[in-house]
């Protein structure tokens, strides 16, 4: 990556979970179950991600919409504790907010960026969460645009996400802009489908599939620092 495609960009673009913040799902479960005097076990949460991970997809394909995802995702759980799911939905949200601090990098790089680059965050996360986490990490004040898909009504990697993204933005050149994620087919193929350059985080030695490439690869975001 050479200094001057550095220095063209004029946006720098972040998902939010496994990209800014840590988003240890076990921990938030855990958390919302010692509200009813309940442990949660490794065995019952492999059983809530066997729900909830195909419901994340059909979400980003745009097949199901967050309403659906919040309830589904958490019925069963609520017939057993005699909750409705849209209630436990909530508590798990802010759980959430309470267990996903920043990842390694992040805080140093915003830092760094502040005042260089415009940024912003556009992520399939619920409203419920984003501004908490922002607050509670001091890094509302970092970001010119924060675009969550639960309020467009469309998930990354839908064109729509982006475009709503780019309207608030003021219609930049997408080839100023660069897209930050972990997820291969939300954040990089859906960015390059934008025209943005892309930046893959690499969370754990997963590998982009073929067919998806990122202009960068890193393993933390402070691997970006030296870039900027």
């Amino acid at each position: 990556m050479s200094n001057h495609w550095v220095t063209k960009l004029e946006w720098v673009l972040f998902d939010a979970d496994d990209t800014l913040f840590h988003f240890d799902a076990f921990s938030g479960l855990s958390l919302m179950m010692q509200a009813y005097g309940l442990g949660f076990s490794e065995q019952e949460y492999q059983q809530f991600q066997a729900l909830n991970q195909p419901l994340w997809v059909l979400y980003q394909q745009g097949d199901i919409q967050a309403d659906e995802l919040k309830v589904r995702r958490f019925t069963a759980l609520g017939q057993r504790l005699g909750v409705e799911p849209a209630v436990l939905n909530r508590q798990y949200l802010q759980a959430m907010a309470q267990v996903c601090p920043p990842l390694p990098g992040a805080i140093e790089l915003l830092q760094r960026l502040k005042g260089q680059k415009r940024l912003g965050i556009i992520t399939n996360g619920f409203t419920d969460l984003q501004q908490v986490r922002l607050e509670k990490a001091g890094l509302q004040d970092h970001f010119d645009l924060l675009v969550i898909s639960e309020q467009v009504g469309a998930a990354k990697p839908n064109p729509r996400i982006f475009q709503h993204a780019l309207e608030q933005m003021g219609q930049p050149d997408p080839s100023t802009v660069l897209m930050v994620g972990d997820n291969p087919q939300a954040d990089i193929a859906g960015g390059r489908q934008m025209g943005f350059y892309t930046c893959f985080v690499q969370h754990l030695g997963k590998q982009l599939p073929a067919g998806i490439q990122a202009d960068l690869t890193v393993k933390t975001l402070t691997e970006l620092l030296p870039l900027f």
